[in-house]
């Protein structure tokens, strides 16, 4: 077989859907931080608010910081969630509300 080099396949997680990205860190960081700045400008008609959490998705792959700021809001609205209406978080994928502290 010919020497080929293995390239990985990046994927974020966006309301349920895996998607695929670039496969070098700097493309990804630059698309992410893209659809940052687009998603600010949501009240124009082609972009919308939507760009701005799926930006925060592909820059948590390469950023832990924004990694970190990801979990915290995911964990925090699934909390939420389960107060609220905790059939819905199941559906959701948040599961079983856990005891204590989250």
């Amino acid at each position: 077989m010919a020497n080929k080099r293995e390239q990985t396949i990046v994927r974020a997680n966006f309301a349920g859907y895996k998607i695929k990205l670039p496969g070098h860190p700097a493309l990804r960081i630059g698309l992410g931080i893209l659809l940052v700045g687009f998603g600010l400008l949501g009240f124009l008609p082609i972009v919308g608010f939507w760009m701005i959490p799926l930006g925060i998705a592909i820059l948590s792959v390469d950023l832990p910081p924004v990694r970190r700021f990801r979990r915290n809001v995911t964990v925090k609205f699934g909390t939420w969630l389960h107060r609220r209406w905790p059939r819905l978080a199941r559906r959701f994928g948040y599961g079983a509300q856990r005891d204590g502290k989250v």
